[in-house]
């Protein structure tokens, strides 16, 4: 099975259904529903969509859609050095170092899942664009 870090600009498009690319994050979400893939989001990406969510909804409606991905997600987890090793690296963005070193302190991710590859282009672990990675899956 397949095992993917998710990042909050895929998460976003879905909730907030920006087309044409919530089309693909809601193909992603349906097959880590289906258990077809294993889904993994961080704890920084929770708190950022709760935060842009939050701009335009109630918390409880907030909170309701954070528990329904939470319900077919893992949470990976962020400790010193991933922090660490975020602060010291090249990447241009804090965030997406920070989802990278998670990723690559899992050592089982097979690839981090954005529209933002070029945010990327240090990563270690394979990255993706929702689409690109639903057609490697021949869907």
């Amino acid at each position: 099975m397949k095992r993917v870090l998710i990042d909050a600009d895929v998460i976003l498009d879905f909730f907030f259904d920006r087309r044409p690319f919530s089309e693909y994050a809601t193909i992603l979400f349906s097959l880590c529903e289906g258990k077809k893939i294993r889904g993994f989001v961080t704890p920084v990406t929770y708190s950022n969509v709760y935060y842009l969510l939050r701009q335009t909804a109630r918390h409880e409606k907030v909170i309701e859609k954070l528990t329904l991905l939470l319900s077919i997600t893992d949470v990976l987890a962020m400790d010193k050095m991933v922090v660490f090793q975020a602060l010291n690296s090249g990447f241009k963005d804090f965030e997406d170092a920070l989802q990278h070193y998670s990723a690559l302190h899992h050592k089982t991710i097979d690839a981090i899942i954005t529209r933002n590859i070029k945010d990327y282009r240090l990563s270690e672990v394979g990255v993706m664009t929702p689409e690109n990675f639903i057609a490697t899956l021949g869907i």
